[in-house]
């Protein structure tokens, strides 16, 4: 399929998701750098006019702290990082809000973590404060909330954030402006033979395979989670543009048309908003082995999983968690909201539902996960 010019994708969009990196604003660690958030400010202030709703994902926070700390180096303690993050994110909301008040615009800052993804509830209210927040012209300012977040639920960069945030609000683009001019076959610093990409299609496995690891010593990111972003994004049909964000008017000149960057179509339809939510759980509870007949089912025929095609078990998971279900070499297929706990499913796997009431004493679905309840990936 011969990829979409970007330049139909974001005349056409209506809700754009940005991201930049803490070297874009914060000077490449030298403290905040007002003329680039205030550049950033200007660009959406336009996007805004031309009719755009405009979410921004920001880094800077650990790296602003850091700086007003007197830090010379990036923390490894958790304790350290979330210090950095509540001293930086101070003067990083406060220059953005100063910066966007200059255009008649409000800002909001909004926290997150993986947590309030994972639940229901605190992913629709989150959904819910984004949408309004736009509907009134305020430009939300996200952040991970890295004061409260551990280890064990965090994003772990906001390159991840952006595509979980594209995917919470629907959004049509996500923009990822780094330090690099997008993505190439091999790291550019390292290979003089490496080749640019211009197009290519979200999900792509040999994307995978070309990214590199992370490549400042400021952020978390690599060009690899920024791959990955675009694969998530996709999921909910929104297309992903890697980009220099120190190109001039990067932001007004794609909005204009202009080819940019690496641009990654995404190819698959919209998936429905409760499948999304599960498609974007980062850590699931626990894991499903399947048998090949069961792969088959949940690929080729949409149906739902029953315990006769598990095979194993693992983790501990309770009734209404989210598991992932995976083939015999350990690939995720699918995932989705099981029935039963992990002990009750161990007891009936490999048997027909018919026997589940026999085995267990009650039945409250035939079905291990329902159709409904399950998303394949």
């Amino acid at each position: 399929m011969k990829p979409i010019e970007f330049k139909s994708l974001v005349q056409g969009a209506k809700v754009i998701v940005v991201k930049v990196g803490s070297s874009l604003v914060t000077n490449d660690g030298n403290g905040l750098d007002r003329a680039a958030i205030a550049a950033w400010a200007l660009q959406i202030t336009a996007l805004v006019q031309q009719g755009k709703r405009v979410v921004l994902v920001s880094s800077g926070a650990v790296a602003e702290g850091m700086q007003r700390l007197g830090w010379k180096k990036r923390p490894t303690a958790l304790n350290e990082l979330q210090a950095a993050a509540a001293v930086g994110q101070m003067g990083l909301v406060q220059m953005y809000e100063s910066c966007f008040s200059e255009h008649a615009l409000h800002t909001a800052q909004v926290l997150l973590t993986h947590a309030d993804l994972a639940d229901r509830k605190r992913y629709l209210n989150a959904r819910s404060t984004l949408r309004t927040l736009l509907d009134m012209k305020t430009i939300p300012i996200i952040n991970e909330n890295d004061t409260v977040v551990t280890d064990e639920i965090r994003f772990g960069d906001n390159d991840t954030l952006g595509s979980l945030v594209a995917n919470l609000i629907e959004a049509d683009v996500l923009v990822i402006l780094t330090d690099q001019q997008g993505l190439y076959s091999a790291d550019p610093r390292k290979d003089a033979q490496a080749t640019f990409i211009q197009h290519a299609t979200a999900g792509d496995s040999a994307l995978e395979v070309m990214a590199g690891g992370a490549g400042s010593s400021l952020g978390t990111g690599g060009m690899l989670t920024k791959i990955l972003a675009a694969k998530r994004a996709a999921r909910s049909g929104a297309h992903t543009v890697i980009a220099s964000g120190r190109a001039d008017d990067v932001l007004v000149r794609l909005s204009a048309g202009e080819a940019i960057g690496t641009h990654l179509e995404a190819t698959q339809m919209k998936t429905a908003a409760r499948k999304q939510w599960l498609a974007d759980h980062l850590r699931t509870s626990g894991k499903l082995v399947l048998d090949a007949g069961a792969v088959k089912v949940l690929q080729q025929e949409g149906k739902s999983l029953l315990p006769i095609g598990v095979v194993a078990v693992e983790g501990y998971f309770e009734r209404g968690d989210v598991v992932a279900c995976v083939d015999g070499s350990g690939r995720e297929i699918a995932r989705g909201l099981v029935n039963y706990s992990a002990s009750e499913t161990a007891r009936i796997t490999r048997k027909p539902s018919a026997e589940i009431e026999a085995i267990l004493g009650y039945v409250d679905e035939a079905e291990l996960i329902h159709r409904d309840n399950l998303v394949v990936l």
